[in-house]
């Protein structure tokens, strides 16, 4: 077997994906993808065209841009047609839309060929998503769902956005995880659903490192079958 496996990741918001899987990829030294920040993307790109209403227009956004993912220094740069996005894409106006862009067909079908396409590299890469277990890597060599009590994920959320200096109160943001695990487990769509031969792993009374440390585990004992194959 190839040392260069794919580590899929799904889970709802705050799960901790995001952190989990940029670690697990630096100890690996394998590419890191962000799927969530491409679906961002386009809703930055959807609100600030004025579009929210269209979703033929959101659609032909989502075909037509060009999207990279920079992972640099710990941090995942988003470009689209060559301008760097990177904080646009984390308002707090994309947190409460992001959901209804994705669940446009065109829109997952779109960036989902972008994300195959990434999985074609030659070298080991980690995606974490809500269907990348399912839709995008259905075959992925490691497949992990993470998941937390919505009190927990609502407190990650408050710490980020206190980062960076935005109000917005727990109630609020509790109401908007909550909207999103609907909207992200009821969609037509590729639905956020735990894979059946997926390992899910219970971040609410974990730190990032023990969830790191869990699945750099899983990935090394399916190496070393590899290796005895």
């Amino acid at each position: 077997m190839s040392k260069n496996l794919i580590v899929a990741i799904d889970g709802p918001a705050g799960s901790g994906k995001s952190t989990t899987a940029k670690l697990v990829a630096q100890r690996l030294g394998y590419l890191y993808v962000d799927s969530g920040a491409m679906y961002r993307a386009i809703t930055f790109l959807a609100i600030r065209n004025n579009v929210l209403n269209n979703s033929e227009e959101i659609k032909k956004l989502a075909e037509d841009t060009d999207i990279r993912l920079d992972y640099v220094d710990g941090k995942t740069y988003v470009f689209t047609n060559g301008k760097d996005i990177t904080e646009d894409i984390r308002s707090v106006e994309v947190n409460k839309n992001v959901s209804f862009v994705s669940k446009i067909d065109g829109v997952r079908k779109a960036l989902v060929a972008k994300q195959k396409k990434m999985g074609t590299l030659n070298c080991g890469i980690v995606m974490e998503g809500r269907d990348i277990t399912t839709v995008v890597f259905p075959k992925a060599d490691v497949k992990i769902f993470l998941t937390a009590s919505i009190e927990q994920r609502a407190a990650r959320r408050l710490k980020e956005f206190s980062v960076k200096g935005i109000n917005i109160q727990m109630n609020e943001i509790k109401k908007n995880i909550s909207l999103r695990d609907k909207l992200d487990t009821t969609r037509e769509l590729s639905p956020l659903v735990k894979s059946e031969d997926a390992v899910e792993i219970d971040t609410s009374t974990i730190t990032i490192e023990e969830q790191v440390e869990k699945i750099l585990s899983i990935v090394k004992k399916k190496l070393e079958r590899g290796k005895r194959n």
